[in-house]
C-alpha cells in the first residue's frame, strides 16, 4: 500500500513497523518481563500486524535473556524476531554471534554509538576511524553466518551528518540490511528529524529505520517526520514502555498512521489487550505514563547512565523537578552498588560479596525493587561490614 503526499511528492509504500517492548525493557529501571509475559505480548503484536518483534540483548554466552527469545520463537517462530548483540570488540562480537545461533536466531542488531560521547564511553574511542572497523567486522562476522543484520547508531540523531553519513555508507559496503537511527537521547523537533533521516535516505540502497524516544512527547511525531523523509522502517514500543521517557507508543503511532495517512494494515482491536498486557507484565501497572515527570524517566539499572548521566539526558531531573534515582530488581552488579554507597565512606564492605549476597537476600525480604536506601540499609547489617 502507497501513500501520496499532500506537497506533490511521489507515493511510495506505508512504513514497516517493528516493537522493542521485549528489548528496550531491559533497559528500564525494574522492569522485566518473564518468558510467559513474552509469548503473549509478542503473540498479540504479529496478530496486530507487526512484522519484527525485538527480544532480548546478547553479550555473549548465557545470555540471561534467553529464555525471552526462546519464547518468542516458540510464539510468533524466529522470522518474526530480531535480538540486539551488544558491540564492544571483535572477540566479544564473535562470542555473542555463536549464543545468537545457538538460540536459533535469524536476525540480529548490533547497537554501536555513533556519537563522539557514547563511542568514547561504550568504545574507549571517539575515533570515527575505529567506529567503522568495529562495524564492518561486526557486520561481516554475521553475515558470514547468514544473519540479517541491522545496524543501530546510537545517539545517532546526535551524530553530525559529516560523521554519520561515511559511517552507514561503510556499513551498507559491509552488506548490513537496514540501518537504524536510534533517538538515544530526545534532541530533534519534527523538521530537524527530517533533514537528519533525510541525509541517510539518500544514500543509494539505503535502508533507513527509526527508534525515537519520547522524553520530548514527540516520538510519534518525529517517528512520522523521519518517514515522510524516506524511512522505511519505525521502531516502538506497547504503551511507550521503554528507558527514561519511554519509547514511540505503538498504539498512538498505529492510530496516526490511520488518521494521517488512511493505513488500514494493522488490526486496532487488539492494541487494548496488548498495553494492558504488557503493563501488567512489566509491573508498571496502569499508571504509566511517558515523559520527563514520570517515577521512571530519569530512574536507572545501568551503572553507565547513573555515572555517565549527561551521555543520556536531554535535560538534567532537577529543571522539571525530578530526581536520578536507581531501581533494580535483579540486574544488580558491583558498579552499581558501589553507585549506591558513594556518598557514605562508613560503609566500608566486600562489594563483589555484598552484590552477591543481596539478591537473593532480597527476594527472601520480598522487595520488588532496591534503590539506593534499600541498598545501603542492608549494607549496615551485612555480615562482613
Amino acid at each position: 500500500m502507497a501513500v501520496s503526499e499532500n506537497d506533490g511528492r511521489p507515493a511510495r509504500p506505508l512504513p514497516h513497523i517493528s516493537d522493542a517492548t521485549l528489548r528496550d525493557s531491559a533497559h528500564m529501571a525494574g522492569v522485566e518481563f518473564g518468558a510467559r509475559d513474552a509469548a503473549v505480548i509478542s503473540d498479540l503484536l504479529v496478530k496486530s500486524g507487526v512484522e519484527l518483534v525485538e527480544v532480548g540483548m546478547i553479550s555473549g554466552p548465557s545470555c540471561k535473556d534467553s529464555g525471552l527469545i526462546e519464547a518468542v520463537h516458540q510464539s510468533v517462530g524466529p522470522e518474526h524476531s530480531m535480538s540486539l548483540v551488544v558491540v564492544r570488540h571483535r572477540q566479544q562480537v564473535e562470542k555473542a554471534l555463536e549464543e545468537a545461533v545457538r538460540l536459533g536466531v535469524r536476525s540480529v542488531m548490533f547497537s554501536i554509538p555513533t556519537s563522539e560521547a557514547h563511542a568514547l564511553l561504550k568504545l574507549g574511542s571517539p575515533s570515527a576511524k575505529y567506529l567503522t572497523a568495529v562495524a564492518r567486522a561486526a557486520i561481516g562476522m554475521a553475515k558470514d553466518r547468514g544473519l540479517h543484520v541491522t545496524f543501530s547508531g546510537e545517539d545517532g540523531a546526535r551524530t553530525p551528518k559529516e560523521r554519520l553519513v561515511p559511517y552507514v555508507e561503510a556499513g551498507f559496503a559491509a552488506g548490513a540490511d537496514r540501518f537504524r537511527v536510534a533517538e538515544t537521547v530526545a534532541y530533534l523537533s519534527p523538521w530537524q528529524m527530517e533533514e537528519q533521516i533525510g541525509h541517510l535516505t539518500a544514500i543509494d540502497g539505503a535502508q533507513i529505520e527509526i527508534h525515537s524516544h519520547n522524553m520530548l512527547g514527540m516520538a510519534v511525531a518525529n517517528s512520522l517526520a523521519a518517514y515522510r523523509a524516506g524511512a522505511e522502517w519505525i521502531s516502538c514500543t506497547v504503551a511507550g514502555i521503554g528507558e527514561r521517557g519511554g519509547n514511540a507508543p505503538l498504539a498512538e503511532l498505529l492510530t496516526s498512521l490511520r488518521v494521517i495517512h488512511g493505513d488500514n494494515r494493522f488490526d486496532l482491536s487488539h492494541l487494548t489487550e496488548l498495553s494492558r498486557a504488557a503493563l501488567k507484565g512489566s509491573g508498571l501497572g496502569q499508571a504509566f505514563q511517558s515523559g520527563p515527570t514520570t517515577e521512571h524517566a530519569f530512574a536507572y539499572e545501568l551503572p553507565g547512565q547513573l555515572t555517565h548521566p549527561d551521555a543520556y539526558e536531554t535535560l538534567p531531573p532537577e529543571v522539571v523537578g525530578n530526581s536520578r534515582k536507581l531501581h533494580v530488581r535483579s540486574r544488580l552488579t558491583p558498579a552499581l552498588v558501589n553507585w549506591a554507597l558513594a556518598d557514605d565512606p562508613g560503609l566500608d564492605i566486600d562489594v563483589d560479596a555484598f552484590t552477591e549476597w543481596l539478591a537473593p537476600h532480597q527476594e527472601e525480604q520480598g522487595w520488588p525493587l532496591l534503590d539506593r536506601s534499600a541498598i545501603r540499609k542492608l549494607a549496615v547489617g551485612f555480615p562482613s561490614h
